[in-house]
């Protein structure tokens, strides 16, 4: 009995050391993530294998993948290849159930004990998913201190928010993102909510250093509200000329409050932290609490609750929160200040809402009945939806929109741009708004002429005139500029090589494409169906520039095609850095095409075959690498 005591003793024992030796690391912090649609539960590490228990959160009835090329890699620069999944298959489609929250685990070589950190990373392609410093010392991560310079500013209640100055000049923002690696991002894209500079092009783009440091200097007229977007979130701030803003960001407080597992674990301070430019203010706007957004809906949510109603009905909806924002606002705890610029935004979505009624009862309409091309463009074309006399009074409400303290707001470019929508959207301002001056109009009038001058239409003697009728002498100084500029790209435009134009020809709809492509007989083709104003057209074409020079060698003709909502002169100037061969073709030949081969938007990319078979098709742009990819398969490469 004894010797049977003493056995089951042993055993117990040494299944207790071989337990023991299982390191386990509940919920792990980490330093920063590219998506939130996997979340680490557990850790649990053995000598023979490395354990991850993921969560995963996303869209119910939607699929996520988890690739074989997935890897660990530890603080010291060692991989550990994935080597399965349990209750998940790699490289298949997972379906995320109803209630859009699954569980599996993944499963690595086993880590060493000297191992601090690790980062997962679903593979070396551009897109994939990563989660960067997962901390396996939890202790040691709450103890790490946050530099000096990350401070919160003392809050004035009674401050009041100061009427913004027109002048043009350089706004300086400096940036410093905290437990940086290079392998985060190498660059950040910078969007500018200006009425005329909202515009996502190759000057937007932030170089991130070594050090996690950026800088970046745009020249405005008046304070600007920017957007960086990091692949870890978003981050706001305001800019002003001859001013400089200062942010430090502290990725893993942005991403632990965005984290289902640890959203309510401890703090690791603040999100970001400003300095410079209003610095008190803009710290206290990144920390509001109040949903100022009048219907924070998916649209097809908004479509459904909206179709079928009457313009009055649809106002009542967009507007049924209003009292209670305003009435929350009224009674926060927030500065003057930031309680002023928030009833501002609040003005500034209402007005963009009330501005695309039409638009949005006819989107819905569509939408829900699920109109093919041909049943929307009779649709939204030959439709009148009837807004009754005096529908727009309430603009009224809003009149902070004709403020210069309007241009603090975010939404503020995007009202603009909305406001186009208002049929006699000037006759309708002047009515509710009581006059035809102010800022609201200045930028109206002056969006419209920086955008003719910047699809390379150079200001006419009337326009040159019109500039004198401006509030403020800013606005013709920087469209003069503007206009210098472009001016001199038209005639250095007229030196460049390495693009052709060529005719579609006298040929019927049905022959169009074949006799486009049958020009190219015998080489790979990678046809681009794009337009000017398209800016995912635009960024795609600067995206496949390596590749090209990468691929000069083979036997690959790039070719081009539009319509005529590309301005002729736009169009004409702006292929002269697309290198390739350029169609444009009439507006009915276009429908034909967007018609037969199913193309439901731009940019829209087919790879044709040596034979002239399309062996690829996708709408948007795919990546470099698929890109790649499909070119040489078309080439059997």
């Amino acid at each position: 009995m004894k010797r049977f005591v003493w056995i089951i003793g042993l055993i117990f024992c040494i299944t207790c050391t071989i337990q023991a030796k299982d390191r386990v690391i509940e919920r792990p912090p980490f330093l920063a993530w590219s998506s939130n649609s996997i979340e680490v539960d557990k850790i649990v590490m053995s000598d023979t294998v490395t354990t991850v228990y993921i969560k995963a959160f996303y869209h119910p009835k939607y699929w996520i993948k988890i690739a074989t090329g997935s890897f660990l890699k530890d603080n010291n620069g060692m991989l550990y290849p994935i080597r399965r999944g349990v209750g998940i298959t790699l490289d298949k489609e997972f379906w995320m159930p109803e209630s859009g929250e699954a569980e599996f685990q993944l499963q690595f070589p086993p880590i060493p004990e000297n191992v601090t950190s690790l980062d997962f990373s679903e593979g070396d392609f551009d897109g994939a998913y990563k989660i960067w410093g997962i901390q396996l010392d939890k202790d040691a991560f709450y103890k790490q201190k946050l530099p000096k310079e990350a401070v919160v500013h003392k809050i004035n209640k009674k401050a009041i928010l100061p009427t913004p100055k027109l002048v043009y000049g350089t706004a300086t923002l400096k940036g410093k993102i905290l437990d940086y690696q290079k392998e985060m991002i190498k660059q950040v894209k910078m969007h500018i909510e200006s009425p005329a500079l909202n515009i996502h092009n190759e000057q937007n783009i932030i170089k991130i250093k070594e050090d996690g440091t950026f800088l970046a200097e745009v020249k405005v007229a008046s304070v600007t509200s920017v957007a960086l977007e990091f692949p870890f979130g978003w981050i706001e701030c305001l800019i002003a000329p001859n001013e400089e803003t200062s942010l430090i960001i502290n990725t893993k407080e942005l991403c632990r409050r965005q984290a289902h597992l640890q959203r309510k674990d401890k703090t690791y301070g603040e999100p970001v932290y400003f300095n410079g430019y209003l610095a008190s203010l803009q710290q206290e706007l990144a920390s509001v609490d109040i949903d100022i957004v009048l219907k924070s809906v998916y649209y097809m949510d908004m479509y459904n609750d909206i179709v079928g109603k009457s313009a009055d009905e649809y106002k009542a909806y967009v507007l049924e929160r209003l009292p209670s924002i305003r009435k929350e606002i009224a009674q926060s705890q927030y500065s003057n200040a930031c309680k002023e610029l928030l009833n501002i935004l609040v003005d500034l979505d209402a007005t963009g809402k009330i501005a695309m009624t039409e638009r949005e009862l006819k989107s819905a309409h569509i939408a829900v009945n699920k109109l093919n091309r041909e049943q929307t463009d009779d649709y939204f074309y030959n439709t009148h939806i009837d807004t009754p006399k005096g529908y727009y009074d309430i603009l009224k409400e809003f009149s902070s929109i004709n403020t210069l303290k309007a241009l603090y707001g975010k939404y503020y470019a995007s009202t603009i741009y909305l406001i186009s929508f208002l049929p006699d959207s000037q006759k309708v301002l002047e009515e509710t708004l009581g006059t035809g001056q102010g800022p609201l109009f200045d930028n109206i009038k002056f969006n419209k002429l920086y955008q003719s001058i910047k699809n390379f239409t150079p200001l006419t003697t009337e326009q040159h005139a019109e500039l004198k009728t401006f509030s403020s002498p800013v606005y013709a100084e920087m469209l003069n500029q503007t206009n210098k500029e472009i001016i001199k790209k038209i005639e250095l435009n007229k030196r460049k090589t390495g693009f052709t134009v060529n005719e579609a020809g006298q040929v019927s709809n049905e022959d169009l494409f074949p006799s486009i492509i049958s020009k190219f007989r015998g080489h790979t083709l990678l046809v681009d169906f794009w337009a000017t104003w398209c800016g995912p057209c635009r960024t795609a074409n600067k995206a496949i520039l390596p590749m090209k020079e990468e691929l000069k060698d083979m036997d690959i003709i790039y070719l081009y095609i539009t319509g005529e909502t590309s301005p002729k002169g736009t169009w004409e100037n702006m292929i002269t850095d697309i290198h390739g061969e350029h169609f444009r073709v009439t507006n009915e030949q276009w429908s034909f095409l967007m018609s037969n081969f199913n193309i439901q938007g731009v940019p829209t990319y087919f790879v044709v075959n040596p034979e002239g078979n399309i062996t690829f098709k996708q709408t948007g742009f795919p990546g470099v690498d698929t890109m790649k990819e499909q070119l040489m398969k078309a080439m059997n490469k």
